[in-house]
């Protein structure tokens, strides 16, 4: 299977989901109601939990050698590492905490039973001890900052000029039309990367309320000897060499857990699997006062998947097929955590390149009365909800879900294995490897301490999200995923990422985007700057509704000819998911041959100073991007810019 893996929606598609078999006909609202949409498998009120069960592996035969294996691995014999955090200097900008983080290839082992790999990793300058960076190797050190209180971060560039899978590079540097950006007619396309550059970065403050020229979109890239993408820029530039830049983050945000990746023009995807990828903390003084579990019972968990080789390098084979075949969280293949009989809370992060998750917490048939331990969702991407309780729910990528799980009730040796189940790669029709189990933890440790003090979760008074109210006069702006032959590239409404913005947006204005899906996959689409609510999704006619789209392109796309969406609707709209409802998010599962709706409240980006640095708040007009997370489906064009204007 190819990194273009989407295709439009012109025969049945069908998804096993429990004991069901459903048949997703074109448009059908029966598909979209019974679980391709559903996200999120709520407790009900008195009902023990529907078991269900994966369904049977797809994906790579596995005496197929010429796709690379993961030799098998005994599970859960190595203990979950817990990612560092970084330590701010004070000293440099006054009123701001500083960092510098650099990046660099080192080695990692991902398992008792595997060597050690090159990978690609974040260290922290240690201000205390400049000669031992805060780092592991794989991933970054956690960036743990206070609302309000901003972060000035120097990045520098120490990577190899050659790539870790430079078979990548050269393959879409050489026009491979599986993996190189085409345009649509009547575009012409241009090469992502330059071609003396094999290797170039930026960090992307995932989540993040931040200006243009600190939002490290993927033409602000920079190599390790020093070429820059067009839109390369830097605070402080005095401060800097050409392999570094310096960015601001405002960390107006409320309380929540934010993410910064690498966002590489055309190599996001090999980058990230590389290793480029850590956790950004926003934390609120008040919080303090609502219970929660804290210290070492606040576990960050970032999911990913991966594939080896039988010395226990990394294996990229998404060139090949969907996903790859093994779970990794923290940086370790089936790790097990031990844990005291008490409530946690569980901060996880999907970082995987195209994989989605449908996770529950199993537990031996004999501990309780549903195979399934419940818990309590109490914050998505944007921070703190009305808390939910659920039995399981659906993550995509770089989707953020903050929960409460009780191991209180559990005798002790109890093992808790989080398992994931129906979720395709390629969400809810793909294939790829099947991953059915990924770490699991331990009830074995005695309760430290006097007794939990933490708030039960039906009791957290938890800071509301107050849902946003259309109007009749609110703006609505369309994004097509459209893809103009199987297998091709995929753009938004036709038009390739380097072309300039073409959407202007009203500083302070409030506006409904609709993702016009007419696919059969899922897509996680993140827009940069904001939060956002789900409004409603409504299903379509996608065949129809894409054959004239098709029409419309090839006639001149003229305006007063394009399609009229409304004609193509088959069913009324459908409330957000239980989990994404009154909540804040920056990333959207956009669902196959659906339109889905999201409003966003204000576009308004930071323009004050920070930290003293000229040139560091926002000027207009402002240009971000929005893009899907399908790491390979961004490189591939899937993402356009945007500006905001104040007139």
């Amino acid at each position: 299977m190819l990194r273009q893996c989407s295709e439009p929606a012109l025969y049945p598609l069908s998804v096993t989901r429990g004991d069901e078999r459903l048949d997703a006909m074109v448009g059908r609202r029966k598909f979209l109601m019974a679980g391709a949409m559903g996200g999120a498998g709520m407790l009900p009120q008195g009902v023990p939990g529907a078991q269900a069960y994966a369904s049977p592996a797809h994906g790579t035969d596995p005496t197929d050698t010429s796709v690379p294996q993961t030799p098998p691995l005994e599970k859960y014999v190595d203990p979950l590492p817990r990612p560092m955090t970084a330590i701010p200097d004070s000293s440099l900008y006054p009123g701001a905490d500083y960092y510098e983080i650099t990046m660099r290839q080192g080695s990692w082992r991902f398992h008792r039973d595997l060597g050690p790999a090159k990978t690609w990793g974040y260290w922290a300058t240690n201000p205390h001890h400049p000669r031992k960076p805060i780092g592991m190797g794989y991933l970054g050190p956690t960036i743990s900052v206070n609302k309000d209180h901003p972060t000035v971060v120097k990045y520098r560039n120490h990577l190899p000029t050659t790539h870790l899978f430079q078979f990548v590079i050269d393959a879409i540097r050489n026009g491979d039309p599986q993996l190189t950006p085409i345009a649509p007619p009547p575009y012409t396309s241009h090469p992502p990367f330059p071609p003396n550059v094999n290797v170039w970065n930026v960090v992307h403050q995932h989540g993040g309320f931040t200006a243009p020229q600190s939002d490290g979109m993927p033409l602000q890239s920079f190599s390790p000897d020093g070429i820059h993408a067009e839109s390369y820029s830097t605070l402080d530039p005095s401060r800097v060499k050409r392999n570094e830049a310096i960015c601001g983050y405002t960390n107006h945000e409320r309380s929540s857990m934010l993410w910064y990746h690498d966002h590489g023009m055309g190599m996001t995807s090999v980058n990230v699997y590389a290793g480029l990828a850590g956790l950004y903390l926003i934390r609120d003084p008040a919080d303090e006062r609502l219970g929660l579990p804290r210290g070492e019972f606040e576990v960050p968990l970032v999911l990913q998947d991966r594939t080896f080789h039988q010395d226990g390098s990394l294996a990229y084979t998404m060139t090949q097929r969907e996903g790859e075949d093994t779970p990794v969280v923290n940086g370790k293949a089936y790790p097990f955590l031990a844990v005291e009989p008490r409530r946690y809370r569980l901060r996880i992060l999907n970082a995987s390149n195209e994989r989605f998750w449908r996770l529950r917490f199993d537990v031996p048939r004999d501990v309780l009365l549903q195979p399934q331990l419940p818990f309590w969702l109490i914050g998505t991407d944007g921070g703190l909800r009305t808390p939910l309780p659920m039995l399981n729910f659906l993550i995509a990528p770089a989707e953020r879900y903050d929960l409460i799980v009780d191991f209180s009730g559990l005798p002790m040796g109890t093992n808790v294995t989080v398992t994931n189940y129906n979720a395709p790669v390629h969400f809810p029709g793909g294939g790829g490897p099947e991953i059915s189990e990924i770490m699991q933890f331990q009830v074995t440790k005695r309760l430290s301490g006097d007794a939990d003090q933490t708030t039960p979760p039906k009791s957290l008074k938890l800071p509301t999200v107050a849902p946003i109210e259309p109007k009749p006069h609110t703006r609505r702006r369309q994004w097509i995923l459209y893809q103009h032959k199987l297998f091709g590239t995929m753009t938004f409404n036709a038009v390739p990422f380097m072309e300039p913005s073409q959407d202007f947006i009203k500083a302070g204005s409030t506006e409904i985007w609709e993702y016009i899906n007419p696919n059969h996959d899922a897509h996680p689409m993140h827009v940069h700057l904001v939060n956002f609510q789900v409004l409603n999704r409504q299903p379509m006619d996608a065949a129809s509704y894409q054959a004239d789209y098709e029409k419309w392109l090839d006639g001149g796309r003229k305006p007063e000819d394009r399609p009229v969406l409304a004609n193509y609707l088959t069913g009324p709209p459908i409330p957000p998911d239980p989990d994404e409802a009154r909540s804040n998010k920056d990333t959207v599962k956009s669902y196959p041959e659906t339109v889905t709706r999201i409003i966003i409240q204000e576009f308004t980006p930071p323009t004050a100073t920070i930290a003293s640095i000229p040139g560091s708040g926002a000027e207009f007009p402002a240009t971000y991007v929005h893009h899907c997370h399908i790491l390979e489906h961004e490189d591939d064009d899937l993402m356009r810019p945007w500006t905001i204007v104040r007139d």
